[in-house]
């Protein structure tokens, strides 16, 4: 009789083998904790470390060669002892008001008539409406003043000339002109929230106030209105965030004619001489915490109960509202809107392109067409290196954002460590920082603590990769919730460690989340301009940056054909985008 020998070719026991194996599974057991552990202090790093070297600034005298910084309250003192601060807070809210109201009332609009109505090719004007959002925030601005200046604006002088008025119509440079463009540019944005938003809701209940004899309008103020209070009410407090911290629009429009927000009025105080970094620090405080109170409204929205719930298991199908001959005038309220904000401005900047010197166009103009600019742009000095820092940056960041809040979004969905919500806050709390704070934070640390990072593309990556980090988390945070837990407990009876289940089976898995956010921070970052403009130095100058300097030497048609270039590259880079989120995507069968 056999006995079954319970060693393995190599002659070691079981007991034996599991000894040997035992500091191998600790040491992926370690890898897993090294890799949580940088990611969670990174997060920490970057969120929290600004702020406090932001809050501290404010309260000290700039520190100079001969003489240290020392505690003070005279920046307070002198933002909050003024009429001018209040002048600021006025017109900052102001603007945001109706920058968000204008943006809210135009994309509500045509959201309700894309959605609620019968108007024709509605699946092109929203693939339409998509095209502003490609569009740097400058250069929709530098188009505007092109189109709507009192003296060259394309608009005003056509309406002169064809009513025989003596006056311009529209003025540019006032507040109703910032508001004009901001509002504009941001209505894409309350389209699309309110798309969806009309998309997934029941239309039982219209249909039942119909059958009860109620008109259109009845319908849509006392039912629809009603069912999609929640999406208003958060879509306006974005459009309200994000018109507060809005740069390009109040430094081009509003600074020429003396009309200041805080966010003009921390460049203005950071570049005086000699630099007021304190006072553009209490500035930055102030928009802060006027930016928090928005955030927090809207997270407090998003978690709200489900009282305003209108779909359930039951399907059904939006119920359109015939407008008979009327849809062919919605059918030009769409062209009208897409000429306002896509036809318009890529006319006129193409118009400009193709001069020597800046003229309105007319016949005699048309005859003195050249390619100049173009030929200015492609040998300008810094251009290649621009272009190059641009993409580097927005890769880079893209890419270190999504692995990064992988991991953050592992440990705060998959795991029960206790403070995982307070990590979930910490790295969303970029997201209340304005694009201007965020790079005069950074500017103020980086120089306190010379660690090689200031002037260089460093601090500019570090800029990038804080103010996008909360995107790349909703991304990736969606897609998380769906990966059951059972597929990372099968793996690990399996045998597999930690790395080899995040790897194998987490990120194949986030691939829809990862490749989306991946396309959206590529997007806004490479035409990223209010975090940049107080970092950049000579070398590190992104595309954006030499737009702004153009613009500031008065190099008009040189920025058109930089501008009109710049536009056709990034719709290029979209559509490669959108073809490789649709090949590597997990497809439906």
């Amino acid at each position: 009789m056999m006995i079954e020998n319970s060693t393995n070719p190599r002659g070691l026991t079981a007991g034996a083998q599991a000894d040997l194996a035992a500091p191998r599974r600790r040491f992926e057991l370690s890898w897993k904790w090294i890799v949580i552990g940088i990611c969670v202090t990174f997060t920490v790093y970057i969120a929290v470390i600004p702020l406090g070297f932001l809050l501290w600034q404010s309260f000290f005298t700039p520190q100079t060669a001969t003489k240290p910084a020392v505690f003070t309250l005279g920046n307070y003192a002198a933002a909050y002892g003024s009429a001018e601060t209040l002048r600021l807070f006025w017109n900052s809210v102001q603007f945001a008001i109706g920058v968000a109201t204008f943006a809210f009332f135009v994309g509500t609009t045509l959201a309700w008539m894309n959605e609620r109505t019968n108007t024709p090719f509605k699946s092109l004007f929203y693939a339409l409406s998509l095209i502003p959002l490609v569009i740097p925030g400058i250069l929709f601005t530098v188009a505007w003043i092109l189109l709507g200046s009192p003296k060259i604006g394309i608009i005003n002088l056509v309406l002169m000339n064809w009513f025989g008025l003596q006056e311009p119509v529209f003025d540019v440079y006032s507040m109703w002109g910032m508001i004009w463009v901001d509002g504009l540019h941001y209505s894409p944005m309350a389209f699309l929230l309110m798309t969806a938003a009309f998309r997934a809701m029941d239309p039982s209940l219209e249909e039942s106030a119909t059958m009860s004899g109620a008109n259109v309008f009845q319908v849509i103020w006392r039912i629809t209105l009603k069912l999609v209070w929640p999406a208003i009410f958060a879509t306006f407090l974005i459009l309200f965030v994000r018109a507060i911290e809005s740069f390009e629009v109040p430094a081009l429009l509003g600074l020429p004619v003396g009309i200041q927000v805080f966010t003009s009025s921390i460049y203005q105080a950071v570049h005086r001489y000699p630099s007021e970094i304190g006072l553009a620090s209490t500035y930055a405080v102030t928009l802060l915490l006027i930016t928090t109170a928005g955030i927090y409204f809207i997270s407090k929205l998003s978690s709200s109960g489900s009282k305003y719930s209108t779909m359930t298991g039951k399907g059904f199908r939006p119920r359109q509202l015939d407008l008979g001959p009327w849809r062919w005038v919605a059918v030009a309220v769409f062209l009208l809107y897409f000429a306002l904000i896509v036809a318009l401005p890529l006319l006129v900047l193409l118009w400009s392109s193709l001069q020597k010197f800046y003229a309105v166009p007319s016949m005699q103009a048309l005859q003195h067409l050249t390619l100049d600019p173009y030929r200015f742009v492609l040998s300008y000095p810094n251009l290649g290196r621009s272009v190059w820092n641009s993409l580097l940056l927005s890769f880079g960041s893209a890419t270190l954002i999504m692995l990064i809040t992988s991991v953050i979004c592992w440990i705060v969905v998959k795991t029960k460590l206790p403070g995982r919500w307070l990590l979930d806050n910490l790295a969303s709390l970029p997201m209340v920082f304005p694009g201007l704070v965020l790079g005069l934070a950074l500017m103020i640390f980086y120089l306190n603590v010379d660690i090689g990072v200031y002037g260089t593309m460093w601090i500019l990556f570090i800029a990038y990769v804080t103010r996008f980090m909360p995107y790349g988390l909703r991304f990736n945070t969606t897609t998380m919730l769906q990966i059951h837990k059972e597929l990372e407990e099968s793996a690990a009876m399996s045998g597999a460690s930690w790395g080899t289940t995040f790897r194998r089976i987490i990120l194949p898995l986030l691939k829809p989340g990862l490749v989306a956010g991946w396309i959206y921070i590529v997007i806004v970052s490479i035409r990223e301009l209010s975090s940049s403009i107080l970092l950049y130095s000579p070398g590190t100058e992104v595309i954006s940056i030499i737009i702004w300097e153009l613009w500031e030497n008065g190099q008009y048609v040189e920025l058109s054909a930089l501008g009109v270039m710049f536009i056709l590259a990034l719709f290029v880079l979209v559509m490669v985008a959108q073809y490789v989120g649709k090949k590597f995507g997990i497809k439906e069968h």
